[in-house]
């Protein structure tokens, strides 16, 4: 067993297309821990969003901070702390920071899953 305190974990700059803006990353447990699973936490800038992309394998989201929303082509849904967010493999979706807000989120992956952009 290991105890991991997010909040000792450095936050790593993450720069890349798939975000409108700046972003940090806490890689919380992954392959190099010999798990069937990835988790990260992401922390967006005020307003920061990530564009419409899709994974190969399901994704769930756990918000930890913030107000964020979560969105398809077909709706947008505001997240708080707490919210537990399920998106099927080759869901169209995005999800950021509220506009004027911060946001984190946990994300919990396969290592296996491939991330496709989907918007410039």
């Amino acid at each position: 067993m290991k105890v991991i305190k997010v909040d000792q974990v450095a936050k790593e700059p993450h720069s890349g297309k798939l975000f409108t803006g700046n972003v940090t990353m806490q890689p919380i447990i992954g392959k190099e821990m010999g798990a069937n699973l990835l988790i990260t936490q992401v922390n967006f800038s005020r307003g920061v969003r990530n564009k419409f992309h899709s994974h190969t394998l399901e994704q769930v989201l756990i918000v930890t901070e913030g107000k964020g929303v979560v969105a398809t082509e077909k709706e947008k849904i505001s997240v708080v702390p707490g919210d537990v967010i399920f998106i099927p493999p080759g869901e169209k979706h995005w999800h950021g920071a509220a506009k004027g807000y911060i946001f984190s989120h946990l994300y919990v992956m396969a290592p296996d899953s491939k991330t496709t952009q989907l918007e410039d």
